[in-house]
């Protein structure tokens, strides 16, 4: 089985946000990164089925949402109830060891949220006491709806000072979506959001009705 979430190819980390330029070119910046990862799908190392490719029209996308992206967040070390080392399971019944690096706290709605993040042992070299960058795979209210019901997923890099930026308008699909023979993570009930998420990659609107 082909393992996924988007460490195999690193395309989600090879683009500048622009944030620190202002609203309006980070909106450019993310617009360009989603035209960049769009012909990324129409070549031959595209986690979509060959026969799909010629006719593929680009992903669909949320809005573009500055508000939905959270900057300087601290990794807290993990203070749940559930192990540090522990298997996650995937979408083809397979187990995979992991570790819950930290917790992502942010305000949303007036209220603070967390969200866990994830090493997925093996994929990066990284350990429990040195992370430089952490899985957050997460399902919120548009999960199963205008998003794939098992979730979407983040990949935050550390930015020099140790912090990282949360952002959701870089949340993407995984290639399970595309194609049965990815095994992708699934998402642990502890990153479960009670709100809609509206920004990062969606489902196809359904077509208006005839």
């Amino acid at each position: 089985m082909t393992h996924d979430h988007e460490h195999d190819h690193d395309h989600s980390h090879e683009h500048d946000h622009g944030h620190e330029h202002g609203p309006e070119d980070y909106v450019a910046a993310v617009e360009d990164f989603r035209a960049d990862k769009d012909a990324w799908f129409k070549t031959a190392a595209s986690p979509l089925p060959h026969e799909v490719r010629h006719t593929f029209a680009g992903l669909p996308y949320f809005p573009v949402d500055p508000a939905l992206r959270f900057d300087d967040l601290p990794l807290a070390p993990y203070a749940g109830t559930e192990p540090s080392s522990f298997q996650i399971p995937t979408s083809d019944g397979q187990l995979r060891p992991a570790h819950r690096a930290g917790t992502f706290e942010f305000e949303l709605d007036g209220e603070t949220r967390r969200l866990t993040g994830y090493v997925l042992d093996g994929d990066d070299g990284d350990d429990a006491d040195e992370v430089d960058s952490v899985f957050v795979p997460f399902i919120d209210a548009t999960s199963g709806h205008e998003t794939y019901g098992a979730g979407r997923y983040l990949d935050l890099e550390a930015e020099p000072d140790g912090t990282y930026a949360l952002d959701f308008n870089l949340a993407y699909h995984p290639y399970c979506v595309y194609a049965p023979t990815y095994s992708c993570p699934l998402t642990p009930a502890e990153n479960r959001l009670p709100v809609r998420i509206e920004a990062g990659e969606r489902l196809p609107e359904d077509p208006p009705p005839a």
